[in-house]
């Protein structure tokens, strides 16, 4: 317990974790042939709003997909898993969680939050605790691409480790493998693993999702622009930029891409950069893999993950699969 809060909270992040990250993530990524960095940058207070006005937007169904597929099943998961611990990656608000917590029966149930945003954490955390007075929750502030080691729960009852949202689609198909093991290496033999998928669609479907005709996913990608300008008092116009999105259908993934409508050079002077982008070079912003069930539970069994059970939407183009370790 830290302070007045009704619940625990642990920090594993030093203050200059983000900021380190993020400087090595620019000099890497934009020294490559394409330039390419990470997509958490653009998650700061405003790109968090924009992303949550692209989740209600009609070209993006996959965060309507995912609710709609919990709210049928979250009891079946509960019957399923019998768990009395809940673990979420990534966890943010919150919000889909909350009908995973009454499926499970919140009273005396042990939530554990893991996120990388302290405000994030402590605001789900805060209204969790008022909307469910009987749920033990410990909020842990960690970086969940990296190893970490969960708080010790106090019962041998199943837990649940959720992983929803199609995050996983993030990772590139080399770290997808490492990044399940790990996962694996988290559950007992009791324990089980919910993680959802973003399913392949025609390719205009996929393409506009990530390209919205009112521009409110360009903007989402353009903020990445503003975050270097303020935090490494880099000097990008992004009028200078084009948002685009494009099929990758050999490497299984949709690529958004900032596309310099000029040559121009670029000063990022925190890393004392000085970085030229030709007339029409594109900078890979986000990479986000799209799934087959089959390539899912594949993806899965050679993680050593044992797919229990999988539901998917395909009108929506959806999936989530729960498993346990092999």
């Amino acid at each position: 317990m830290t302070g007045t809060r009704p619940y625990g909270y642990t920090d594993t992040l030093d203050a200059a974790h983000f900021a380190t990250a993020l400087r090595a993530d620019i000099r890497e990524g934009l020294a490559r042939t394409p330039k390419s960095t990470a997509p958490i940058w653009f998650y700061d207070a405003r790109g968090s709003e924009l992303f949550e006005e692209i989740t209600q937007l009609p070209e993006y169904p996959l965060w309507r997909a995912e609710l709609g597929l919990l709210r049928l099943h979250a009891r079946e998961i509960a019957a399923l898993t019998g768990a009395r611990g809940l673990v979420e990656l990534g966890s943010g608000s919150s919000t889909k969680t909350t009908l995973i917590i009454e499926a499970l029966g919140p009273d005396g149930l042990h939530y554990v939050p893991v996120d990388v945003s302290a405000d994030a954490l402590h605001g789900a955390g805060a209204q969790l605790v008022a909307d469910y007075p009987g749920i033990r929750l410990h909020a842990l502030r960690a970086d969940f691409t990296a190893p970490f080691d969960l708080p010790e729960l106090p019962e041998e009852a199943p837990r649940l480790l959720a992983f929803l949202g199609s995050t996983l689609g993030n990772f590139l198909r080399p770290a997808r493998g490492p990044f399940l093991r790990g996962l694996r290496d988290l559950l007992r033999p009791q324990d089980f693993l919910l993680i959802g998928g973003d399913l392949v669609k025609p390719e205009r479907e996929m393409t506009v999702a990530y390209d919205d005709a009112r521009g409110v996913t360009a903007a989402f990608d353009k903020n990445l622009l503003h975050v270097l300008n303020r935090e490494l008092d880099a000097d990008f116009d992004p009028d200078s930029f084009d948002h685009v999105s494009v099929w990758d259908g050999t490497a299984g993934h949709i690529e958004m891409r900032l596309r310099s409508r000029v040559e121009q050079r670029v000063k990022i002077r925190d890393l004392g950069l000085d970085v030229h982008f030709g007339r029409g070079e594109e900078w890979i912003t986000e990479r986000s893999a799209k799934f087959t069930e089959a390539g899912l539970e594949e993806e899965m069994a050679g993680a050593g993950l044992v797919t229990r059970q999988l539901w998917s939407d395909q009108e929506a183009g959806f999936a989530l699969v729960l498993a346990t370790a092999g």
